[in-house]
């Protein structure tokens, strides 16, 4: 390989912690946010922990601009404190006896500098994250943003060649979270190496990100980009993290035969495969009367099951052929007399049916046309 081809971060590894595996494959460029989504014991942690040298992989290896960190079958495998990456963890773990320049400053003696050059290095990123006011103070002394930034600086210090985050936004409230997000997107924009951050939080991906993998049960179920993601989940913990319903069903001409009962008309002809349907809550019309007319060609009915407020929306959940979760106004609710046991009907418009195939890899695939 060529030294572009070499750059940035390559993984292809198996990992296992007690009698949890994690098999996991990707590659992140220089200068590329790859967000890594998943459930509480998906294996984000444990990810973090192989990329960061603190547990060593079962299988395969793992690359940075070409050099080994980890790789089973030559027997290499770099320490955590001799890896050329930045770590900043969810609660931050900002020494509590030390000022804001020291902690920063922290990271590069690490890496084995001087006092001199590691104060150097720190006034510099401190500088950079608009810090410099606050170089006296103790963690204890900075609000939740500052804090971050503080880890983050320190993270840079170190000059690594692989910025790893862990929920970095997590121990923020509502508030400062959003404001964070942007400056801390603005700082990873400018931060040349690859970086992997590790989340939970689909709009912390969604803003972070260039690109995403999400993993349940330690495999990889979905990657692709932000936009690809949201608007064809692979599975229902990804529908649900993204607000749509997904079904599973398998095509016949203009029908998809759903696996959980129901059957939706599709816009278009498609021959005979196996395929995902993902439907928007706001495309689902809800009334008491059965529609007339034929211009909506799903047409099905149900039983409301649950309601729940989300600001402006009211989003109801319907049991049916197929179940489905649709989010009508308040009025809406008011007008129709919604509530728990109502019976009501459904309706969808074909055009709004987003049908596609889910491949091994990860990926998702528009099906082949007839």
């Amino acid at each position: 390989m060529n030294a572009e081809q070499d750059a940035g971060l390559a993984l292809d590894a198996v990992v296992r912690r007690g009698g949890f595996q994690l098999t996991i494959a990707f590659q992140v460029a220089p200068g590329e946010v790859l967000g890594v989504l998943g459930p509480n014991g998906a294996g984000k942690s444990t990810l973090l922990r192989a990329l960061a040298g603190l547990t060593p992989i079962s299988a395969g290896r793992i690359t940075l601009d070409g050099h080994l960190l980890d790789d089973v079958a030559s027997g290499t495998f770099v320490e955590a404190a001799g890896r050329p990456v930045g770590l900043v963890f969810q609660n931050y773990r900002l020494f509590p006896h030390l000022s804001v320049l020291d902690n920063v400053a922290f990271a590069a003696r690490a890496a084995g500098h001087d006092r001199a050059r590691s104060r150097r290095a720190a006034r510099q990123w401190i500088d950079r994250l608009d810090l410099r006011r606050l170089s006296d103070r103790r963690p204890a002394q900075l609000s939740g943003g500052e804090s971050q930034r503080v880890a983050l600086a320190r993270a840079l210090a170190r000059e690594p060649a692989l910025l790893l985050l862990d929920e970095p936004l997590s121990a923020l409230d509502a508030r400062t979270r959003l404001d964070v997000q942007a400056e801390l997107r603005r700082h990873l924009s400018e931060y040349p190496g690859p970086c992997v951050l590790v989340t939970h939080d689909p709009l912390e991906a969604l803003v972070l990100a260039d690109r995403l993998v999400v993993i349940e049960d330690g495999a990889v179920v979905q990657q692709g980009t932000p936009a690809e993601v949201t608007r064809r989940p692979a599975t229902e913990y990804v529908a649900k993290l993204v607000g749509l319903n997904l079904y599973a069903g398998h095509t016949e001409g203009y029908e998809v035969v759903l696996a959980d009962g129901g059957t939706f008309v599709m816009a278009e002809y498609v021959s005979a495969s196996d395929v995902l349907v993902a439907v928007r809550p706001s495309a689902v019309v809800v009334s008491t009367q059965r529609p007339s007319g034929t211009s909506v060609r799903n047409t099905w009915p149900g039983v409301v099951s649950g309601l729940t407020m989300l600001a402006e929306r009211v989003r109801l959940d319907i049991a049916g052929q197929p179940s489905v979760v649709a989010d009508v106004t308040a009025a809406a609710v008011a007008d129709l007399k919604l509530a728990a046991g109502a019976q009501v009907w459904m309706s969808v418009k074909a055009t709004d049916l987003e049908v596609y195939q889910h491949t091994a890899d990860g990926t998702v695939t528009s099906p082949a046309d007839g």
